[in-house]
């Protein structure tokens, strides 16, 4: 009797534990994929690649899937007289497609598993990104290609770096007003960026694009993290571009927001200055731009920092509005993070200079900033609600890079991994 009793137990435990396996494997096999942002694309009938992608989820975020026999046709084989720069994932070659369309196209260094999670990442956050003066993408080759190649508007007028300290800047300097207009459309798409909880982590004026009319393009996200909701910063080894990386953020691993309005801050007083971010020819007490300028504001010596070029002397308006940009920057470079302004109080307070209206109050921002390190970001805007969809995600370091070549006088960037 006990042993048809222990039989049957033994029977018992036997199906349970058929049918749990059962259930695993069901589970896994219907589990939902991780799909790749595919859509419609003139070359999908012919693109095999395209047709297993299709198969993989949904096609959403709209990215058209180039083959790579187009792009290598576009850049004549990837020719090295069409290179436009390098970004330090791989190589942006000018190229034009067969209906007439200039691009910029990025040929990543390798293809490994690593490199795909950055690629399709790095698809999935521009895509959701909608801004005049962020560079577009237009497209990208599928994940299961022979190479990986992103594909970006062309944006033909140089970097600002370039027409500052470059070629450029000898043929034809940027005027004042031409500069604090770079300056206000810089800080506007990184408050986009922010209030759509991303951060940059790579802003310099090699990152910034000019069109043809000098309206910018904020280019080079390969350094982008989504900044989770339910942390103050994201701690990693430091990355970014000597002269511009915030020093709390390169001794603490600890990037926030801002870290980004340390580099902006940088990045105004290359404009008011045209000097570079790094001058190994200079003192070496003032190699660092950030350096020097604070030490020249806070002694009030202007005259020594400010480039003779902008008529500062001679013009009133601009003698105010450079001044006053000067302190912003000074604010923006303060070592403590909790005393630098948010991207959006930094935006306000360039309109307001910009326009001769009196600039806003900012002691509030100041203040309510010193508990949690971060800034008071205004309510995203509806092209930013795509984004959360993305939090969750383990995100990797992203190939992005520039898209038009900048002089010798552009820092090197620092890489980790």
């Amino acid at each position: 009797m006990m042993q048809e009793h222990t039989d049957m137990l033994r029977s018992g435990i036997g199906a349970l534990a058929i049918i749990f396996l059962c259930s695993c494997i069901y589970m896994i096999c219907h589990k939902k994929q991780p799909c790749f942002l595919i859509s419609r694309s003139r070359h999908a009938s012919s693109d095999s690649s395209f047709k297993a992608d299709l198969e993989v989820g949904n096609a959403y975020f709209g990215v058209p899937i180039f083959t790579n026999a187009e792009l290598e046709e576009a850049t004549n084989h990837f020719d090295s007289a069409q290179e436009l720069g390098d970004g330090g994932f791989g190589i942006v070659y000018y190229g034009k497609l067969r209906d007439g369309w200039e691009v910029a196209v990025k040929r990543l260094y390798e293809h490994n598993y690593r490199r795909v999670k950055q690629f399709m990442t790095e698809v999935e956050i521009l895509t959701c990104m909608r801004h005049k003066n962020l560079v577009s993408l237009y497209g990208c080759t599928s994940r299961d290609s022979r190479e990986l190649l992103l594909v970006y508007e062309y944006i033909s007028n140089g970097t600002v770096a370039d027409h500052l300290h470059g070629e450029r800047a000898k043929q034809e300097p940027l005027l004042w007003h031409t500069r604090i207009s770079i300056a206000i459309e810089t800080a506007a798409a990184l408050a986009y960026l922010h209030a759509c909880d991303i951060i940059h982590r790579d802003v310099k004026t090699n990152n910034l694009l000019l069109d043809k009319n000098y309206s910018v393009k904020v280019a080079d996200f390969g350094l982008s993290r989504l900044f989770p909701n339910d942390v103050s910063h994201v701690s990693t080894a430091p990355q970014g571009t000597p002269g511009y990386v915030d020093p709390d953020y390169h001794q603490c691993y600890q990037l926030t927001e801002k870290s980004d309005v340390y580099s902006f801050g940088v990045v105004l007083v290359e404009l008011i200055s045209s000097m570079l971010a790094v001058d190994i020819s200079r003192d070496r007490h003032e190699i660092n731009l950030a350096n020097l300028a604070t030490s020249k504001i806070r002694n009030r010596e202007f005259h020594e920092l400010i480039d003779p070029n902008l008529e500062f002397k001679s013009d009133p308006e601009i003698n105010r509005m450079i001044m006053a940009v000067a302190e912003l920057a000074f604010r923006c470079l303060q070592q403590d993070k909790d005393m630098r302004p948010s991207m959006e109080t930094v935006l306000e307070e360039l309109k307001a200079i910009s326009s001769g209206t009196p600039e806003p109050d900012n002691s509030k921002d100041v203040s309510d900033d010193n508990s949690a390190g971060q800034s008071k970001n205004p309510p995203p805007s509806l092209e930013c609600d795509n984004v959360g969809l993305l939090k969750n995600m383990k995100l990797l370091t992203s190939p992005v890079s520039v898209t038009q070549k900048w002089g010798s006088s552009g820092s090197s960037s620092v890489h980790s991994g």
